[in-house]
């Protein structure tokens, strides 16, 4: 992660070398943490990714979907009256992946698409699975409840 004025400007898939370990980074680092072991839904660390004025709308709208929902890039796209592919456009460029949730951005009808981070659809399929509450079956309910 590198921040910039007390902001997050971006995430790096992977291992990063030699990285600056600011208070903010280190607070990111955890509410990263917590959100992968599922503990954590909301981000609050300050960010300010660095995009054209077109991308960072796509990247507002993106930061308005809920854990655990998903919306199309049509839908984004007819709130912002462009076309879809620029909305996927926008996605690709997110500089700040995760804390700008483009995972939760899908094709038409659901369909799994793109991704840049991480092994692509791998990876966007694994943090929506990550984020989709489970459903339990009536007995493991009961045995949550108590009842035997």
């Amino acid at each position: 992660m590198f921040e910039f004025s007390q902001k997050i400007i971006a995430v790096e898939w992977g291992q990063v070398t030699n990285a600056a370990k600011t208070p903010l980074l280190k607070i990111a680092q955890t509410q990263l943490i917590e959100f992968l072991n599922q503990e954590r839904k909301i981000f609050s660390v300050p960010l300010n990714p660095k995009g054209t004025h077109f991308q960072k709308s796509v990247w507002h709208e993106i930061q308005e979907i809920p854990c655990g929902k998903i919306k199309t890039y049509g839908e984004i796209a007819t709130k912002l009256n462009t076309s879809a592919r620029a909305v996927g456009g926008a996605c690709s460029k997110n500089p700040i992946p995760i804390f700008i949730p483009c995972h939760r951005v899908m094709g038409t009808n659901g369909k799994l698409t793109g991704f840049s981070g991480g092994e692509g659809t791998l990876t966007k399929q694994a943090l929506i699975l990550l984020e989709t509450p489970v459903k339990s079956t009536p007995q493991e309910s009961e045995k949550q409840r108590g009842v035997k």
